[in-house]
């Protein structure tokens, strides 16, 4: 990695915000969160209620939920690690709407999820869209809420 990394990270209850965390103080990286200009409640997340907000949401992937800021400073960073829980297989479509309004060209992407028990599995094919077509995504690891940072730096080290 070339320069300070940047962790960006949305994380509806905690989890992935402790990870996104840990991670950027094993990266010596800087920290920005993405927040819903609407947070969600525990409501929203019951994804056993078709009628939920995260629910709708992840049933028309082409939704964009609104950012409550807009002032990450991209241009300033080579390399962004992005973390984000899991939902219904690939990132929450508030992802795709932090990558829609930023110009991550020439940049590499890092992903980093946290889940309760799915993979990536085509996340990274999806997000790729919302990107130009010179940005680099990595299926980076799914990690655990608990990952320790000595684990997270070891593995920064390998990239």
């Amino acid at each position: 990695m070339t320069g300070k990394p940047l962790v960006a990270y949305f994380s509806a209850s905690g989890v992935t915000a402790g990870v996104a965390n840990r991670l950027a103080q094993a990266a010596d990286a800087d920290l920005y969160e993405i927040r819903p200009e609407a947070p969600y409640t525990s409501a929203d997340l019951d994804w056993r209620n078709p009628r939920s907000r995260s629910s709708v949401e992840m049933n028309d992937l082409s939704s964009r939920p609104a950012l409550a800021d807009q002032d990450a400073n991209i241009a300033e960073y080579d390399t962004i690690f992005l973390g984000f829980p899991i939902w219904w297989g690939v990132a929450p479509t508030i992802i795709n709407t932090f990558l829609e309004r930023y110009d991550f060209s020439g940049k590499k992407i890092v992903l980093f999820a946290t889940s309760g028990g799915s993979g990536f599995g085509r996340t990274a094919e999806v997000l790729k869209a919302s990107v130009s077509p010179d940005t680099v995504i990595v299926t980076g690891r799914l990690l655990p809420g608990n990952a320790s940072e000595a684990s997270l730096k070891q593995w920064v080290q390998t990239l």
